[in-house]
C-alpha cells in the first residue's frame, strides 16, 4: 500500500468529500477538505449549499451570498469544476454570487490552467471573501461583439455544461449549451455553430449515436466527441486540452 500511494500520490486515496459550513455577516462559509470529484462528492457539496441556501422544498433561495474554501481541497475534477461554476450562475441570477478563497496548489492550479481566474477571482482569506460582497466587487463582463465562432454543446449533465460553457466563453467563443438532443436539432439550425461538442452521457441515451451520426450529415459542421472518462478528469488538464483541441479545429488553416 505505501509503495502504490508513492507511485500514485496521497491524494488519491482522500476520496470523501468533508464539509463545515458557517454563516457570517449573511455570507454562507463552506470549508471543503478532501476531493470534489464526480459522483457522491459532487453531490455533497450540492447538497450543503441547498441546506444553508434554499428554503426546504422550494427553489427559493434565502442566503445568496456563498464563499467555499479550499484550503485542503486537494483535488478537483471536470464535473466538480462544473458543479462550482453552475453554482456561481445559480446564485448570480439570484443576485447573489460564489466566491472561492484560499486554493491549494492543486485547485490553484485548475483555476490557472482553465484560465478561469476571472470568473472566480480568488481570494487569499474568508475574511476577504466575505468582505467583498459587501464591497460590491464584480467580475468584468464581457463586452466584446456577438461575431464570433460559435459552439454547441450537448450533454444531459448540468455540471459538465457549465464547464464546458465557461472554458469556453473565456476563451473567446459563444457558447450555446443544451443537455437534450431534440433542442440541439432546433440550435443547429437556429444559430448554425461551427462546431458540435457532444459530451460523454450522449452516448448512453437511447438515440444518441444514431443522432450523432446524423449530426455528421451536415456540412460545414465539425464535431467533437468527449471522452467517456472526461468527467472524472483532472479539470486543470480536461480543460487546457480541450480548449486546445477546439482551437485547433477552428482555429487551423
Amino acid at each position: 500500500m505505501e509503495l502504490l500511494g508513492a507511485i500514485l500520490g496521497p491524494s488519491l486515496f482522500n476520496v470523501k468529500l468533508t464539509v463545515e459550513s458557517h454563516v457570517k455577516d449573511d455570507v454562507l462559509v463552506i470549508r471543503c477538505k478532501g476531493r470534489i470529484s464526480f459522483g457522491n462528492e459532487v453531490e455533497a457539496l450540492e447538497a450543503e449549499v441547498h441546506k444553508h441556501t434554499k428554503i426546504a422544498g422550494t427553489d427559493i433561495l434565502t442566503v445568496k451570498q456563498v464563499v467555499i474554501q479550499l484550503a485542503e481541497t486537494d483535488y478537483v475534477d471536470s464535473s466538480g469544476l462544473g458543479a462550482l461554476i453552475r453554482l456561481l450562475g445559480v446564485l448570480r441570477a439570484a443576485g447573489g454570487g460564489l466566491k472561492l478563497c484560499q486554493l491549494s496548489p492543486p485547485v490553484a492550479k485548475v483555476i490557472v490552467l482553465t484560465k478561469l481566474e476571472t470568473l472566480f477571482h480568488p481570494y487569499t482569506t474568508e475574511a476577504h471573501a466575505i468582505a467583498a460582497f459587501s464591497s460590491g466587487h464584480r467580475t468584468p463582463r464581457d463586452s466584446s461583439g456577438s461575431s464570433k465562432t460559435r459552439v454547441l454543446c450537448v450533454d444531459p449533465s448540468s455540471n459538465l455544461l457549465a464547464s464546458l460553457s465557461a472554458l469556453l466563453t473565456h476563451s473567446g467563443y459563444e457558447v450555446f449549451t443544451t443537455p437534450r438532443l431534440p433542442d440541439a436539432s432546433t440550435l443547429l439550425r437556429a444559430v448554425a455553430p461551427a462546431l458540435l461538442i457532444c459530451g460523454p452521457g450522449i452516448m448512453d441515451l437511447p438515440r444518441g449515436p444514431a443522432m450523432i451520426e446524423k449530426f455528421r450529415q451536415i456540412g460545414h459542421l465539425q464535431i467533437l466527441e468527449l471522452p467517456a472518462d472526461f468527467h472524472t478528469a483532472e479539470a486543470g488538464q480536461a480543460g487546457q486540452d480541450l480548449v486546445a483541441q477546439v482551437n485547433s479545429l477552428l482555429r487551423s488553416p
